[in-house]
């Protein structure tokens, strides 16, 4: 297909924006980009019962805070608006006028209780649930009569009854589906508004759509919008199906396997950046061995060749690792500043806790590279904001289990008192020489400190704990530690 290139996003106003939808709206986004084209944010809101004002505002937060900006849309207003389905409803009656009008389609006055029962009698026989076309076989003066009493009626399109529908689709290569295996489509609604296969083929066709690139669970639906664009008169577009996205256990990704809402990653302290590079590798895939790109690198590398066929696995291990290669990368102060949004959104401690930027700032430092999103801080510095820590099980058995441990504690904390500075280099050289002079290993010396002043065996480094804390405190931390494990091993002998 010749021509400038247009491709749109037409999500369904009855929820929030998910990973799948964000996703196609990615690659859309980056095909309009690489080639120079335009994006279109189309609304299909002609499911009058779930669409929603808040759903619509949803997608406009999720796209926005992605970074994804489209050329035309609702509010971008384009030579080819309106870009809300509802305002469009003129369109899509004239178009199934006229292939009523052609005898390419015909009224079917069947219930939906009818229709029902048909199918389930069908699948008992063990038959395609298609439907018998009855409503097919009425006199044209009959049906004629019957709209014109105003009967309830839907319009289907009538698929050929043999034969095949082809096309070449830009990721999968040739896709064939035999037209016997294909329903009479319904193409309008009893309630006058147009099915989603006709208005999609209506809308892009009137949009001047050139590609449709969607998930490849919308497959069977591009033969069916292949006959009503042949049927219409109209050249259809490129079609390119990515593949799915599938959860950690290979099955489709659903809120089992957690987020899934864009605004639920957000809200889970992933970054815009993050997601969006970690999204474009589902399913695609660069020509070299790197994968941390900006939204505009992305625009200039991504090609539907390199889109693979295979489902995508949503890996959130590799997502964290991405995103903490993007937050370590951001300034501490900007990094100190999300941990205060994260502590003060989620109440977890009084604000004067963290009022202190310069204070906030060394706890984020310290902790390193072992905080890759806002939420992990308190796992490996919860212990600055408490009195008194309560070690976890593990360790704590484990202090416990080492009889010398109160000993090398207190004599660490006499060490502490009486060291002129808290120098990283001068604690590390005469905490060296103590354990020698103990006659333990540093490691032994060091592993039952951490524990009493952090109550974790994993933190950050122990002489980093010691500055955060102060001198002080440590030193109390220590002797108190010392104290409790010798009370709890007298108890536990009587």
């Amino acid at each position: 297909m010749s021509g400038p290139v247009r491709v749109r996003f037409a999500p369904s106003p009855t929820g929030t924006l998910h990973v799948g939808g964000a996703r196609t709206a990615l690659f859309n986004f980056l095909f309009a980009r690489h080639h120079g084209g335009t994006f279109i944010l189309r609304i299909e809101d002609t499911d009058r019962e779930r669409s929603t004002q808040e759903s619509v505002g949803a997608i406009f937060e999720g796209l926005r805070w992605l970074g994804i900006d489209w050329d035309e849309g609702p509010d971008k207003e384009g030579a080819h608006g309106p870009y809300f389905q509802s305002a469009r409803l003129a369109g899509y009656t004239a178009a199934a006028g006229r292939l009523l009008e052609e005898g390419k389609a015909y009224r079917c006055f069947c219930a939906p209780e009818e229709l029902k029962r048909r199918r389930e009698a069908a699948l008992k026989r063990g038959e395609p649930p298609k439907y018998d076309r009855t409503c097919l076989r009425l006199p044209p003066r009959e049906s004629d009569a019957r709209a014109a009493a105003g009967e309830p009626h839907a319009v289907r399109y009538r698929m050929p009854d043999d034969g095949e529908t082809a096309w070449n689709d830009a990721v999968r290569g040739d896709v064939t589906f035999q037209n016997a295996t294909l329903d009479d489509l319904v193409i309008f609604r009893a309630d006058q508004h147009p099915t989603y296969n006709f208005a999609a083929v209506v809308d892009d066709a009137a949009m001047e759509i050139s590609h449709v690139i969607r998930g490849d669970d919308h497959i069977s639906n591009t033969p069916r919008q292949l006959r009503l664009y042949a049927a219409l008169g109209l050249a259809p577009p490129v079609f390119g199906h990515v593949p799915m996205i599938l959860g950690p256990d290979g099955t489709r990704l659903s809120k089992r396997h957690g987020a899934q809402s864009v605004m639920e990653f957000r809200d889970a302290g992933y970054l815009s950046e993050a997601l969006v590079n970690f999204m474009a590798l589902l399913g695609w895939a660069y020509d070299g061995e790197r994968e941390l790109f900006t939204l505009a690198e992305l625009g200039e590398a991504f090609t539907l060749e390199r889109c693979s066929k295979n489902p995508a696995i949503f890996n959130y291990e590799k997502l964290d690792w991405m995103n903490g290669e993007y937050f370590r990368a951001l300034p501490l102060a900007r990094r100190a500043e999300l941990v205060a949004e994260h502590l003060r959104a989620e109440g977890a401690l009084a604000p004067e806790a963290y009022a202190d930027r310069t204070e906030l700032e060394r706890a984020v430092a310290a902790v390193g590279d072992r905080m890759k999103r806002p939420q992990q801080f308190l796992d490996y510095a919860a212990y600055l904001f408490v009195e008194r820590v309560e070690p976890e099980q593990g360790p704590w058995e484990e202090l416990l289990a080492k009889p010398g441990a109160p000993s090398r504690l207190r004599s660490f904390a006499t060490l502490l008192e009486g060291a002129a500075s808290l120098d990283h280099d001068a604690l590390d050289q005469s905490s060296r020489a103590l354990a020698k002079e103990e006659g333990v290993k540093f490691g032994d010396m060091v592993m039952p400190a951490r524990i009493a002043l952090t109550g974790k065996k994993v933190s950050p480094g122990i002489f980093d704990v010691i500055a955060l804390l102060g001198r002080e405190r440590t030193v109390r931390r220590l002797r108190d530690m010392a104290d409790r494990i010798e009370s709890a091993a007298g108890a536990a002998k009587a």
